[in-house]
This record gives structure tokens, sequence and C-alpha cells, in this order.
């Protein structure tokens, strides 16, 4: 549809608001999912098309979104997708190691049987996928893993900060194409983190997350003070 037909109109049909908070919710998760190289252009025409939108509704999709980090706009660059220095990435995965190892804690103490039985079958599907090779699959059980997992927490304060960092970016960024996918150990520290919370054991879902996440920080292509003050570190 011609993106003209709403240049800087009302949007016709549903309330402004409501097509703001679904265009800001669609494009966030566009570049959450990692599809979007970094330093990517974001046009306002595409953009509007894309999501039926007014463009002066997507003007402040845009204005949220670099108030929030995801993208960054600048005089004669226009708006394009976050890049992170590797100084800033390793900000960030420490601090998600900081974030998701409270949120593991908190879902052994508070993980409902439900929650329980579906971080179980979630772990299960994962298990098939790495037996029949499928990477995309288990990468996408992963994520939900770790999202029953935040969501088991019953922490909105943890998990709120938790939502502001920008680890999918940072991922789709600096992962190591090269390396194996899953990665070597991935199935075993995701078991270990369900036998923690399985056994409300809060110390030990902790440990068993903040293990995972530095693991999987360390196999990213990140030329930082860490590696370079750490020649083993790979």
């Amino acid at each position: 549809m011609d993106s003209s037909a709403y240049d800087d109109g009302a949007d016709p049909g549903r309330n402004s608001q409501t097509r703001q908070d679904h265009a800001y919710e669609g494009l966030r998760s566009l570049l959450l999912s990692g599809s979007v190289a970094p330093g990517t252009r974001l046009t306002e025409a595409d953009l509007t098309r894309m999501f039926n939108v007014s463009r002066s509704t997507m003007r402040a999709v845009l204005v949220r979104l670099a108030q929030e980090g995801f993208v960054t706009s600048e005089v004669n660059r226009g708006v394009r997708t976050r890049s992170f220095s590797a100084e800033e990435a390793l900000d960030i995965l420490e601090a998600r190691e900081t974030l998701e190892s409270a949120l593991a804690g908190k879902a052994a103490e508070r993980a409902t049987d439900e929650e329980v039985g579906a971080l179980r079958r979630t772990l299960e599907e994962m298990a098939d996928c790495k037996a029949r090779g499928d990477q995309a699959a288990y990468s996408q059980c992963n994520r939900r893993f770790h999202q029953q997992v935040k969501e088991a927490a019953h922490a909105q304060t943890l998990a709120r900060a938790y939502d502001t960092l920008l680890y999918p970016l940072v991922m789709r960024q600096y992962r190591n194409l090269s390396a194996r996918h899953p990665r070597g150990g991935s199935l075993e520290e995701h078991q270990a983190i369900l036998m923690a919370i399985v056994t409300r054991n809060p110390d030990a879902a902790v440990a068993a997350m903040r293990h995972h996440v530095a693991s999987a920080r360390r196999a990213l292509l990140l030329q930082t003070r860490e590696s370079t003050d750490d020649p083993k570190v790979t």
C-alpha cells in the first residue's frame, strides 16, 4: 500500500496510539530477531509501508526506539540499526549474566509445577533438535527456554531490567558463524539449569545460569580487554 495515503495524517480505522504501539512492537521484534544487520539504514518510507502507518506515527516509533538504544539517528546518515563497540557489547553481556542468573534463582524458588513442565518440554525439544541437526529450531527453543525461566521467576523488576538489554543485537553483530552450533555443552548447561529449578535450589540455579551465559559470551567474537588479558579465552 502507498504510504502517501497516510502521510502525516490521522491513521484511519484504528486509534492512532494503538497503531503506534503495534508498529513499535513489530519493529522492535524485528530488530530483536537479529535478522537486520548492524548499521542497516531504516528508511521511513519502507517502514510505513511495512507496518501500514503514517509517517508521523513511524517517526514517533523511531524516536522511541532511539531512546531505548535499538537504533541511532544521525544528521546526514539517517536512522540505522545499532552497532556496538566490543567494550559496549561486553558490558551488556556481563549485565545479562548478573540479571539472568538472578532470574534463574528466583525461578527455582517461585516456578509453578506448570512452568516447570513447560521448561521440561522445551528442553526435550532442544535435545530432539540437536539430535536431528536442526540448528534453527534449536535456537528457537533456546530463546523460548530463557523466556520461560524469566517468566517463572515472577520478578517484574528484574524482568524489566533484563528486557532493556540489547543482547540479541549484540549476538547478531558478534556471533562466530564459523563455530559449531549449537555450541558444545549448551544442552548440558540448560539441563543443569532445569535440574536446579526442579530441585528448588536457587544457589545452584544462579551458578548454572551464570556458567551458561558466561560460556556463551566467551564463544562470541569479542576482541576486548578480556581476551587481551587472558589469551586462553576463545
